[in-house]
């Protein structure tokens, strides 16, 4: 009779034929079963595999790093391939645009979508604090998605705003006006300031006219109507805006008008041709462009006409 080795010393199970561990708990014994073989050499593949990782790979940490691997390989070096990459991709988009005039592009459909989303990129960063995130604007911030400008909505009259700013110290380009303070700089009386916003209502279809609104008229001819026109339909050469709408950057109420005319406004926005780049620029003036108030560009003076 031969004896199997690996089972001396040991109680063997009879109904399996393995040897027991020795454990027993409530009556239930636990059996020392070897593992399967397929279990094994996966492990013992692991293990291989762990090692030939650790030469090729950085893996040991270290005190101020980890240990480089033989073949140089990092994940940040990776990513800066593939950001390399890109860039070489979309620098190609980029030169493509900077090479078209912006009038042009809309000729390109593929180029022109490429400028819009890149637009729409840089508005996200750019933009969004003051304009808001769907560009609908705020109080002192206009709407950049209805048809009123205040300087132009035509392609090259955004892109000239984008590049020079509105009231931005420090350049010399940059659009400028401002509006006289009446009520504060007594240019008029507040009796007077009354009448200009009654006047003003009148115009923009908000209430109707009277012996207030009459006064106003003559108010508001000798005072505003250099600037915001006869009838009030505003001066984009001097950033005056429309009144005979209700599209208003500081209201259309009695109290927001009154404090208007009393103390004027004069927002500021930044000369963005000093902080980003030409090309970046003009996706930006093609994406406002393209949120569904912009212009098509004004029609060229017929020749001999006067200039």
């Amino acid at each position: 009779m031969t004896h199997d080795k690996t089972h001396v010393g040991k109680v063997i199970d009879q109904a399996t034929g393995t040897a027991k561990v020795g454990h027993e708990w409530d009556g239930i014994e636990e059996l020392d079963t070897p593992l399967p073989r397929w279990w094994l050499w996966t492990f013992y593949a692991t293990i291989a595999f762990a090692l030939v990782y650790v030469v090729l790979y950085p893996a040991i940490p270290m005190f101020h790093s980890a240990s480089t691997g033989t073949l140089g390989w990092t994940s940040r070096g990776a990513l800066a391939g593939d950001l390399d990459h890109e860039k070489a991709e979309h620098q190609a988009v980029r030169n493509a645009i900077a090479a078209t005039p912006i009038e042009a592009l809309a000729a390109n459909p593929a180029l022109q979508r490429a400028a819009i989303e890149g637009g729409h990129a840089a508005f996200k960063v750019n933009c969004v604090q003051c304009h808001g995130s769907g560009a609908a604007g705020a109080k002192g911030y206009p709407n950049l998605n209805d048809d009123d400008w205040l300087w132009g909505g035509d392609l090259s009259a955004i892109q000239q705003t984008l590049v020079n700013g509105i009231r931005y110290p420090g350049n010399d380009a940059t659009r400028a006006s401002q509006m006289p303070s009446f009520g504060r700089d007594g240019i008029l009386t507040a009796p007077q300031v009354q009448d200009v916003v009654r006047f003003v209502r009148v115009i923009s279809k908000q209430e109707p006219a009277g012996a207030a609104s009459a006064r106003g008229a003559v108010l508001f001819a000798n005072n505003c109507a250099v600037c915001h026109g006869a009838g009030g339909e505003g001066n984009r050469s001097v950033g005056a805006p429309k009144l005979t709408d209700r599209i208003w950057l500081y209201g259309g109420d009695r109290a927001a008008l009154t404090e208007t005319v009393t103390y004027a406004h004069g927002g500021v926005m930044p000369a963005w041709g000093g902080r980003l780049d030409p090309v970046t620029i003009k996706m930006l003036a093609v994406y406002v462009h393209s949120l569904g108030g912009g212009e098509a560009a004004p029609a060229a003076p017929a020749s001999g006409a006067a200039q």
